[in-house]
């Protein structure tokens, strides 16, 4: 890629270039990992490229179900080319066994199996620290239209019970995980689609066996291995080599 080419902005795991073409934007994952909004900071070699791959691998599927999404292709080992769209400033999380915040919040054991998939509201906004909200609030406010928020939940509940499936497959219990969508604009028509990623970053993934967890809690909770945990997850679905067992700094991805 031209080094040259126009940052747009930096987060805290990724950096957005301005794409080849009108309306492309080139996705950089970095390596920087933090948790508890920012506070805790580390940059761990190897999450990247990692979380490229596998968020690579499963918009990919979910594009052939036929559900809208931002993703173009991947176009290296830490970049991705998207389709550039309006964020709505909303994120999505879909609870399925009881964790991390939902837990502490209304004290329930973490680990408990709910009555039934749970999809929270957060406003995304780092400095108010993505507070929880209501329906009520995102169309008071105008965060999106009522028809945004039924899209938004159908297609929710669409990769909720693609994902479940996918990763039960390779013995992995979905716990939660948080999405985003954004408006993609196409002449005077206007479509919701599923944008940012979706990796260990943003999943809570654990062994079905051993209940050993195996996204960014083992960063949040000091428990070490992260890396080793996220190729561990690109393994079971197919995009290392089973039997590469290199340093986990530099690991060797099966060419899609």
């Amino acid at each position: 890629m031209n080094q040259r080419r126009r940052r747009i902005y930096e987060g805290k795991a990724k950096i957005l270039y301005e794409g080849p073409e009108p309306g492309t934007v080139v996705v950089h994952f970095k390596d920087d990992a933090t948790a508890y909004n920012a506070e805790k900071k580390a940059v761990i070699e190897g999450k990247g490229v990692l979380n490229n791959r596998i968020s690579e691998f499963i918009f990919e599927r979910l594009n052939d179900l036929g559900l809208p999404t931002h993703f173009v292709k991947r176009l290296n080992m830490r970049e991705q080319l998207v389709r550039e769209v309006e964020i709505i400033p909303l994120e999505v999380i879909v609870r399925n066994i009881a964790a991390g915040s939902m837990a502490k919040r209304l004290g329930i054991e973490e680990g408990t199996a709910l009555p039934r998939s749970i999809i929270e509201f957060c406003y995304k906004n780092d400095e108010l620290g993505d507070p929880l909200i209501a329906e009520e609030h995102i169309t008071a406010f105008g965060w999106a239209s009522p028809q945004e928020i039924d899209d938004i939940m159908a297609m929710t509940i669409r990769i909720n019970d693609f994902m479940s499936g996918m990763f039960a497959a390779i013995g992995i219990k979905l716990v939660d995980f948080k999405i985003e969508f954004g408006r993609q604009y196409e002449g005077d028509l206007v479509r919701t689609v599923l944008a940012d990623e979706i990796s260990p970053d943003s999943c809570r993934l654990w062994d079905m066996k051993t209940n050993e967890k195996m996204d960014k809690d083992r960063f949040r909770r000091d428990l070490g291995g992260l890396v080793e945990a996220y190729q561990e997850v690109a393994r079971r679905l197919g995009i290392l080599n089973e039997n590469d067992h290199g340093k986990p700094a530099k690991p060797t991805l099966v060419k899609s």
